[in-house]
């Protein structure tokens, strides 16, 4: 159905190319009409009035409902025993009772007309997941993530709980603390003590701090610390189990490490001593894949960059002495600029990328390789720039514990964590199906 305003449009279009020539088919076939429409518009009144489809005057149905029928079906419709049950299983209820009064569709017809076609029952429509909150770290201190998992105890059914919180920008593990027992108060006390550690109070930009959908962590106490402190919580998605991919993976290292007792902690101070040891050993030892192999603590301090133009000259130089052992470019040291949380497209993490754009950033590499080898290096940036966007949970496996082919595990944790043996890369918990390379 055309509207008369692009009637009038149409047929004037039409009629100037006519009178420069062309003939009516082929100009109506051009604006997608038959001549004949043309046509018929031109003949009667269909260029002034408009098409009268709309206000047609059509005789109802001889078979159509009569109006006894149309309250019969409210009424029914409305009695107590069908109060939340839809016109599906109305008809049928009434088809045993021996009684017929419309199809489903004329229950559907009449009770939309009467404004009566919602949800039976308490049942709401289903709503779809929303996108994942991408957050975006160019620098420490930007994108928390924090989560708890079980330490097994050598009495079978008892457990210690693992609190951790990550520097998503440098994998360094920020807090952590373990506990006996799982209560929102450990969580909101290590909150609280990791952001003075870590001077949160005196800066102007405060850390996002995302986590699962726990009861811990969604706590009323734990909100109410956040706020305190100015820290913004998020949240992963309802039943979306890789939203949080860091913590996750960070919790599988620690799980596979050789130090990590298969056949439980003995008690609470052998479960803390644990995890103080591989707290240091991840913050200070373990050299993370993501981060091109600098440790969480380097990153954290910002001495990657001297560290990795160091390992650059040094590749440069070997491939000079033995140019004819290197066909392409050297080993990308460059270091590694802006990290995701659950990326949605590419510009967004590029437009955050340009923003805080330094020496070594994805655009060219901080390093060039060699003279003739930019454009080798141009296509290794556009492979991270699209690799950026992946799901860490699918990348984050077989970067972390693939490409070395290293098992990461966990040390001793205790309740206190100190500012700088705590922090560690994106670690995950095997049963949660991690993501952040390691």
């Amino acid at each position: 159905m055309t509207r008369l305003e692009d009637r009038q449009t149409l047929a004037r279009e039409i009629e100037q190319a006519q009178m420069g020539g062309a003939r009516l088919a082929a100009a109506c076939a051009l604006a997608g009409l038959d001549a004949r429409t043309v046509q018929r518009w031109r003949a009667g009144d269909g260029l002034t009035r408009g098409d009268r489809r709309p206000d047609a005057v059509r005789p109802a149905s001889s078979h159509a409902l009569t109006e006894a029928e149309r309250t019969r079906i409210v009424t029914v419709a409305n009695e107590p025993r069908f109060a939340d049950t839809p016109p599906a299983r109305i008809v049928p209820a009434l088809a045993d009772e021996g009684v017929y009064i419309g199809s489903e569709s004329s229950f559907h017809q009449v009770l939309r007309a009467h404004g009566q076609m919602n949800r039976r029952g308490r049942a709401h429509p289903p709503r779809k997941s929303r996108p994942p909150t991408t957050h975006i770290a160019t620098q420490p201190g930007e994108v928390w993530c924090w989560d708890m998992t079980f330490l097994p105890a050598q009495i079978q059914g008892r457990w210690f709980y693992f609190y951790m919180i990550l520097d998503i920008y440098s994998r360094k593990i920020v807090g952590f603390e373990v506990h006996a027992t799982d209560s929102a108060d450990h969580a909101a006390h290590l909150a609280k003590r990791t952001a003075l550690a870590e001077g949160v109070h005196a800066t102007p930009l405060k850390p996002v701090l995302h986590g699962d959908n726990g009861a811990t962590l969604k706590a009323t106490t734990v909100l109410a610390m956040l706020n305190w402190l100015g820290i913004k919580p998020s949240y992963s998605r309802p039943r979306v189990s890789d939203d949080n991919p860091y913590a996750e993976a960070l919790f599988r290292t620690a799980k596979y490490r050789p130090e990590f007792p298969v056949k439980g902690f003995t008690d609470l101070d052998a479960a803390r001593e644990w995890a103080m040891r591989f707290v240091h050993w991840y913050n200070e030892e373990h050299r993370h894949s993501a981060i091109r192999y600098v440790t969480p603590a380097q990153r954290h301090a910002g001495q990657d960059r001297a560290l990795l133009a160091a390992r650059h000259e040094i590749y440069q130089r070997a491939r000079q002495n033995t140019p004819r052992r290197w066909s392409r470019s050297t080993r990308n040291w460059t270091p590694v600029d802006a990290v995701t949380l659950n990326p949605e497209r590419d510009t967004v993490v590029h437009a955050a990328i340009t923003r805080t754009e330094l020496s070594g950033s994805t655009g060219a590499p901080a390093f060039a390789s060699r003279p003739g080898g930019a454009q080798a290096m141009e296509r290794k940036a556009g492979e991270e720039r699209s690799g950026a966007t992946r799901n860490h949970a699918q990348r984050g496996l077989a970067r972390e514990h693939g490409e070395d082919g290293e098992h990461r595990t966990f040390p001793e944790v205790s309740t206190m964590a100190h500012s700088t043996p705590v922090g560690g890369p994106g670690h995950r918990r095997r049963g949660h199906q991690p993501g952040g390379a390691i």
